[in-house]
Protein backbone atom coordinates (compact mmCIF):
# COMPACT_ATOMS: atom_id res chain seq x y z
CA UNK A 1 0.00 0.00 0.00
CA UNK A 2 1.54 3.31 -0.74
CA UNK A 3 2.06 5.71 1.62
CA UNK A 4 -0.30 8.38 0.82
CA UNK A 5 -3.11 6.26 0.17
CA UNK A 6 -2.22 4.98 3.66
CA UNK A 7 -1.88 8.60 4.72
CA UNK A 8 -5.49 9.33 3.15
CA UNK A 9 -7.36 6.26 4.41
CA UNK A 10 -6.11 7.30 8.29
CA UNK A 11 -7.55 10.70 7.53
CA UNK A 12 -11.06 9.01 6.73
CA UNK A 13 -10.82 6.58 9.85
CA UNK A 14 -10.13 3.60 7.69
CA UNK A 15 -6.93 2.46 9.08
CA UNK A 16 -5.37 2.49 12.34
CA UNK A 17 -3.35 5.65 13.64
CA UNK A 18 -0.59 3.45 14.82
CA UNK A 19 -0.24 1.73 11.73
CA UNK A 20 0.22 4.73 10.43
CA UNK A 21 2.77 5.91 12.37
CA UNK A 22 4.97 2.67 11.68
CA UNK A 23 4.57 3.18 8.17
CA UNK A 24 5.79 6.87 8.24
CA UNK A 25 8.73 6.32 10.71
CA UNK A 26 9.89 3.82 7.93
CA UNK A 27 9.03 5.91 5.11
CA UNK A 28 11.04 8.34 6.41
CA UNK A 29 13.93 5.97 7.43
CA UNK A 30 14.07 5.08 3.44
CA UNK A 31 13.94 8.86 2.14
CA UNK A 32 16.80 9.40 4.25
CA UNK A 33 18.96 6.61 3.29
CA UNK A 34 18.22 7.36 -0.43
CA UNK A 35 19.63 10.83 -0.10
CA UNK A 36 22.14 10.06 1.64
CA UNK A 37 23.31 7.01 -0.82
CA UNK A 38 23.06 9.93 -3.53
CA UNK A 39 25.24 12.29 -1.50
CA UNK A 40 27.55 9.69 -1.50
CA UNK A 41 27.92 8.49 -4.75
CA UNK A 42 29.66 7.05 -6.13
CA UNK A 43 31.28 5.02 -3.17
CA UNK A 44 32.35 2.16 -5.32
CA UNK A 45 32.91 1.32 -9.04
CA UNK A 46 30.02 1.44 -11.25
CA UNK A 47 29.41 -1.09 -13.95
CA UNK A 48 28.92 -0.28 -17.38
CA UNK A 49 27.25 -3.26 -19.41
CA UNK A 50 28.01 -2.93 -23.11
CA UNK A 51 25.15 -5.14 -25.01
CA UNK A 52 28.17 -6.14 -28.08
CA UNK A 53 31.34 -8.25 -27.93
CA UNK A 54 34.51 -6.52 -27.15
CA UNK A 55 36.31 -4.63 -29.81
CA UNK A 56 33.28 -3.35 -31.83
CA UNK A 57 32.54 0.59 -32.70
CA UNK A 58 30.18 0.22 -29.14
CA UNK A 59 32.95 -1.55 -27.54
CA UNK A 60 35.63 1.32 -28.39
CA UNK A 61 33.34 4.25 -27.34
CA UNK A 62 32.04 3.14 -23.69
CA UNK A 63 36.70 2.47 -23.34
CA UNK A 64 37.48 5.97 -24.65
CA UNK A 65 34.69 7.46 -21.40
CA UNK A 66 36.14 5.39 -18.91
CA UNK A 67 39.14 7.37 -17.94
CA UNK A 68 37.55 11.02 -18.28
CA UNK A 69 34.30 9.66 -16.35
CA UNK A 70 36.42 7.85 -13.74
CA UNK A 71 38.36 10.74 -12.95
CA UNK A 72 35.51 13.34 -12.93
CA UNK A 73 33.58 10.63 -10.76
CA UNK A 74 36.04 9.30 -8.38
CA UNK A 75 35.90 5.40 -8.76
CA UNK A 76 36.54 3.18 -12.02
CA UNK A 77 34.19 2.51 -14.23
CA UNK A 78 34.21 -1.37 -15.73
CA UNK A 79 32.94 -2.22 -18.66
CA UNK A 80 31.32 -5.55 -18.83
CA UNK A 81 30.77 -6.93 -22.13
CA UNK A 82 27.22 -8.61 -22.82
CA UNK A 83 26.55 -9.18 -25.86
CA UNK A 84 24.01 -11.43 -27.78
CA UNK A 85 20.53 -11.43 -29.30
CA UNK A 86 20.89 -7.94 -31.04
CA UNK A 87 21.99 -6.39 -27.81
CA UNK A 88 19.29 -7.22 -25.87
CA UNK A 89 20.62 -9.76 -23.82
CA UNK A 90 22.80 -7.13 -22.07
CA UNK A 91 19.69 -4.50 -22.24
CA UNK A 92 17.95 -7.25 -20.46
CA UNK A 93 20.07 -7.88 -17.85
CA UNK A 94 20.49 -3.74 -17.03
CA UNK A 95 17.17 -3.27 -17.00
CA UNK A 96 16.61 -5.97 -14.23
CA UNK A 97 19.51 -4.55 -11.82
CA UNK A 98 19.33 -2.48 -8.98
CA UNK A 99 18.55 0.93 -9.35
CA UNK A 100 21.39 2.17 -7.35
CA UNK A 101 23.55 4.01 -9.91
CA UNK A 102 26.37 1.32 -10.25
CA UNK A 103 25.03 -0.49 -13.59
CA UNK A 104 24.64 1.90 -16.23
CA UNK A 105 23.68 0.28 -19.68
CA UNK A 106 25.69 1.92 -23.01
CA UNK A 107 22.92 1.86 -25.50
CA UNK A 108 21.34 2.50 -28.65
CA UNK A 109 18.34 2.60 -31.22
CA UNK A 110 19.08 -0.75 -31.92
CA UNK A 111 18.30 -2.91 -29.23
CA UNK A 112 16.12 0.00 -27.06
CA UNK A 113 14.23 1.28 -30.41
CA UNK A 114 13.98 -1.79 -32.95
CA UNK A 115 14.60 -4.79 -31.02
CA UNK A 116 11.19 -4.56 -28.84
CA UNK A 117 9.42 -4.29 -31.83
CA UNK A 118 10.72 -6.84 -33.34
CA UNK A 119 12.30 -10.08 -31.45
CA UNK A 120 10.99 -12.40 -28.84
CA UNK A 121 12.50 -12.91 -25.59
CA UNK A 122 12.55 -8.63 -24.74
CA UNK A 123 11.77 -8.30 -21.24
CA UNK A 124 12.44 -5.09 -20.66
CA UNK A 125 9.85 -1.56 -21.59
CA UNK A 126 12.29 0.96 -23.41
CA UNK A 127 10.09 3.36 -22.02
CA UNK A 128 9.20 2.09 -18.60
CA UNK A 129 12.36 0.06 -17.59
CA UNK A 130 15.07 2.87 -17.73
CA UNK A 131 16.16 6.02 -16.52
CA UNK A 132 18.36 8.23 -19.40
CA UNK A 133 21.14 9.58 -18.63
CA UNK A 134 22.23 11.57 -22.00
CA UNK A 135 23.10 10.95 -25.15
CA UNK A 136 26.93 10.13 -25.96
CA UNK A 137 26.79 10.45 -29.92
CA UNK A 138 25.10 9.74 -33.22
CA UNK A 139 26.03 9.30 -36.56
CA UNK A 140 24.52 9.56 -40.07
CA UNK A 141 24.10 6.58 -42.36
CA UNK A 142 25.42 6.68 -45.53
CA UNK A 143 23.93 5.53 -48.61
CA UNK A 144 26.52 4.04 -51.27
CA UNK A 145 26.71 2.17 -54.31
CA UNK A 146 28.52 0.13 -56.29
CA UNK A 147 31.11 1.06 -58.94
CA UNK A 148 28.95 -0.72 -61.64
CA UNK A 149 26.06 1.51 -60.63
CA UNK A 150 25.65 4.32 -62.87
CA UNK A 151 24.63 6.91 -60.80
CA UNK A 152 26.05 9.31 -58.84
CA UNK A 153 23.74 10.87 -56.47
CA UNK A 154 20.28 10.40 -55.04
CA UNK A 155 17.68 11.75 -57.60
CA UNK A 156 19.94 9.62 -60.56
CA UNK A 157 19.44 6.83 -57.68
CA UNK A 158 15.93 7.04 -57.94
CA UNK A 159 15.46 7.19 -61.68
CA UNK A 160 17.77 4.62 -62.31
CA UNK A 161 15.92 2.09 -60.02
CA UNK A 162 12.46 2.85 -61.34
CA UNK A 163 14.03 2.32 -65.10
CA UNK A 164 15.08 -0.67 -64.38
CA UNK A 165 13.30 -4.29 -65.35
CA UNK A 166 14.36 -5.56 -62.21
CA UNK A 167 15.00 -4.78 -59.00
CA UNK A 168 18.30 -3.64 -57.39
CA UNK A 169 19.58 -5.63 -54.73
CA UNK A 170 20.47 -3.98 -51.33
CA UNK A 171 22.88 -4.71 -48.52
CA UNK A 172 22.09 -4.73 -45.04
CA UNK A 173 23.57 -6.23 -41.61
CA UNK A 174 20.69 -8.58 -40.65
CA UNK A 175 16.74 -8.52 -40.69
CA UNK A 176 15.73 -5.63 -38.28
CA UNK A 177 19.21 -4.23 -38.22
CA UNK A 178 18.84 -0.22 -38.33
CA UNK A 179 20.41 -0.09 -41.92
CA UNK A 180 17.45 -2.75 -43.07
CA UNK A 181 14.76 -0.34 -41.55
CA UNK A 182 16.19 2.60 -43.25
CA UNK A 183 16.84 0.86 -46.32
CA UNK A 184 12.74 0.15 -45.95
CA UNK A 185 12.37 3.67 -44.98
CA UNK A 186 14.08 5.24 -47.70
CA UNK A 187 12.60 2.98 -50.69
CA UNK A 188 8.89 3.51 -48.99
CA UNK A 189 9.47 7.26 -49.79
CA UNK A 190 11.11 6.67 -52.96
CA UNK A 191 7.90 4.62 -54.25
CA UNK A 192 11.12 2.25 -54.90
CA UNK A 193 10.95 -1.94 -54.58
CA UNK A 194 14.47 -3.54 -54.05
CA UNK A 195 15.41 -7.08 -53.17
CA UNK A 196 16.92 -7.58 -49.36
CA UNK A 197 20.54 -9.45 -49.13
CA UNK A 198 20.88 -9.89 -45.78
CA UNK A 199 24.34 -10.43 -44.45
CA UNK A 200 25.31 -11.09 -40.80
CA UNK A 201 27.21 -7.58 -39.70
CA UNK A 202 29.00 -4.56 -41.26
CA UNK A 203 32.03 -6.30 -43.00
CA UNK A 204 30.76 -8.30 -45.48
CA UNK A 205 27.74 -5.85 -46.38
CA UNK A 206 30.85 -3.83 -47.06
CA UNK A 207 32.58 -6.37 -49.18
CA UNK A 208 28.92 -7.05 -50.44
CA UNK A 209 29.28 -3.49 -52.33
CA UNK A 210 33.30 -4.02 -53.72
CA UNK A 211 32.68 -7.72 -55.38
CA UNK A 212 29.48 -6.07 -56.61
CA UNK A 213 27.07 -8.76 -55.10
CA UNK A 214 24.70 -6.10 -54.47
CA UNK A 215 23.75 -2.47 -55.81
CA UNK A 216 23.52 -0.51 -52.83
CA UNK A 217 24.11 -0.60 -49.09
CA UNK A 218 22.84 2.22 -46.71
CA UNK A 219 25.31 1.95 -43.23
CA UNK A 220 27.21 3.33 -40.61
CA UNK A 221 30.44 4.81 -41.86
CA UNK A 222 34.15 2.80 -41.45
CA UNK A 223 37.45 3.10 -41.83
CA UNK A 224 37.09 0.24 -44.23
CA UNK A 225 34.41 1.97 -46.46
CA UNK A 226 35.93 5.38 -46.46
CA UNK A 227 38.93 4.33 -48.04
CA UNK A 228 37.03 2.74 -50.83
CA UNK A 229 34.85 5.98 -51.74
CA UNK A 230 37.73 7.86 -51.82
CA UNK A 231 39.12 5.05 -54.12
CA UNK A 232 36.11 5.28 -56.00
CA UNK A 233 35.31 1.79 -55.84
CA UNK A 234 32.07 2.90 -54.04
CA UNK A 235 29.89 5.51 -54.72
CA UNK A 236 29.25 8.00 -51.76
CA UNK A 237 25.64 9.11 -53.07
CA UNK A 238 24.28 10.70 -49.88
CA UNK A 239 23.79 10.98 -46.04
CA UNK A 240 20.62 10.29 -43.80
CA UNK A 241 21.75 13.29 -40.99
CA UNK A 242 18.90 16.26 -41.38
CA UNK A 243 21.95 18.57 -42.92
CA UNK A 244 25.35 18.20 -43.92
CA UNK A 245 27.31 15.89 -41.75
CA UNK A 246 30.93 16.07 -40.35
CA UNK A 247 31.22 12.35 -40.53
CA UNK A 248 30.38 12.35 -44.59
CA UNK A 249 31.96 15.64 -45.42
CA UNK A 250 30.64 16.70 -49.11
CA UNK A 251 27.71 14.53 -49.28
CA UNK A 252 23.93 15.47 -49.62
CA UNK A 253 21.58 15.00 -47.06
CA UNK A 254 19.09 12.29 -48.56
CA UNK A 255 16.08 15.22 -47.33
CA UNK A 256 17.21 17.59 -49.94
CA UNK A 257 15.43 14.98 -52.49
CA UNK A 258 12.82 12.70 -50.19
CA UNK A 259 11.70 15.34 -48.48
CA UNK A 260 11.89 14.83 -44.50
CA UNK A 261 13.68 11.57 -44.57
CA UNK A 262 16.28 11.80 -41.65
CA UNK A 263 17.74 8.61 -39.61
CA UNK A 264 20.85 8.95 -37.21
CA UNK A 265 21.77 5.83 -35.22
CA UNK A 266 22.42 7.57 -31.60
CA UNK A 267 24.34 5.99 -28.50
CA UNK A 268 23.68 6.63 -25.08
CA UNK A 269 23.61 5.75 -20.93
CA UNK A 270 20.43 4.47 -19.51
CA UNK A 271 20.34 3.53 -15.80
CA UNK A 272 17.46 1.21 -14.55
CA UNK A 273 14.38 2.71 -13.86
CA UNK A 274 13.80 3.73 -10.05
CA UNK A 275 17.85 4.95 -9.88
CA UNK A 276 17.70 8.44 -7.77
CA UNK A 277 17.52 11.87 -9.84
CA UNK A 278 20.15 13.19 -7.66
CA UNK A 279 22.26 10.24 -9.31
CA UNK A 280 20.57 11.00 -12.58
CA UNK A 281 21.92 14.41 -12.00
CA UNK A 282 25.85 13.72 -11.07
CA UNK A 283 25.94 11.02 -13.93
CA UNK A 284 24.63 13.45 -16.98
CA UNK A 285 27.01 15.96 -15.53
CA UNK A 286 29.93 14.22 -15.90
CA UNK A 287 29.04 13.05 -18.96
CA UNK A 288 28.46 16.63 -20.41
CA UNK A 289 31.78 17.39 -18.91
CA UNK A 290 33.51 14.52 -20.71
CA UNK A 291 31.74 15.10 -24.30
CA UNK A 292 32.52 18.61 -24.23
CA UNK A 293 36.12 17.63 -24.27
CA UNK A 294 37.94 18.21 -27.38
CA UNK A 295 40.72 15.25 -27.37
CA UNK A 296 37.35 13.20 -26.79
CA UNK A 297 35.14 14.75 -29.98
CA UNK A 298 38.39 14.74 -31.71
CA UNK A 299 38.66 10.85 -31.18
CA UNK A 300 34.79 10.10 -31.95
CA UNK A 301 34.93 11.59 -34.88
CA UNK A 302 37.81 9.44 -35.87
CA UNK A 303 35.42 6.46 -35.07
CA UNK A 304 32.77 8.05 -37.23
CA UNK A 305 29.85 9.60 -34.45
CA UNK A 306 29.73 13.14 -33.17
CA UNK A 307 29.59 13.47 -29.40
CA UNK A 308 26.49 14.76 -28.06
CA UNK A 309 25.34 15.37 -24.84
CA UNK A 310 21.82 16.09 -23.59
CA UNK A 311 19.12 16.33 -20.76
CA UNK A 312 17.68 12.89 -19.22
CA UNK A 313 14.67 14.05 -20.83
CA UNK A 314 15.78 14.82 -24.13
CA UNK A 315 17.11 11.49 -24.28
CA UNK A 316 13.53 9.96 -23.25
CA UNK A 317 11.82 12.06 -25.94
CA UNK A 318 13.88 10.79 -28.39
CA UNK A 319 13.47 7.36 -27.81
CA UNK A 320 9.67 7.94 -27.39
CA UNK A 321 9.34 9.40 -30.78
CA UNK A 322 11.67 6.69 -32.49
CA UNK A 323 9.38 3.96 -31.53
CA UNK A 324 6.08 5.00 -33.47
CA UNK A 325 8.19 5.75 -36.44
CA UNK A 326 10.03 2.38 -36.58
CA UNK A 327 6.60 0.83 -35.57
CA UNK A 328 5.27 2.30 -38.93
CA UNK A 329 8.14 1.12 -41.12
CA UNK A 330 7.97 -2.44 -40.04
CA UNK A 331 4.06 -2.72 -40.19
CA UNK A 332 3.88 -0.77 -44.07
CA UNK A 333 6.86 -2.60 -45.38
CA UNK A 334 5.94 -6.14 -43.48
CA UNK A 335 9.71 -6.13 -41.94
CA UNK A 336 10.64 -9.29 -40.28
CA UNK A 337 13.35 -10.39 -37.84
CA UNK A 338 14.15 -13.75 -39.60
Amino acid sequence: MGIYKTIKKAQQGRIDVNVLRVLSLIFGVALVSATAAADNYPSRSIRLIVPYPAGGSTDIMARALQEPMAKILGQPIIIDNRGGAAGTTGSNEAARSDPDGYTLLFANNGPISIAPLLQKGVDFDPLKSFAPVSLVSTAPLVLVASEKVPVNDIAGLVAYAKAQSKPLLYASAGPGSLGHLSTERFLNQAGLQMVHVPYRGQAPTTLAILAGEVDILLTTTSDTLNEHIRSGKAKLLGVSSPGPSPIAPGAAPIGNVLKGYSVETWFGILAPAGTPPDIIGKLNAALNTVLAMPPLRDRFLSYGVEAKASTPAELQALIAAEIPSWRKVIEERSVKAE
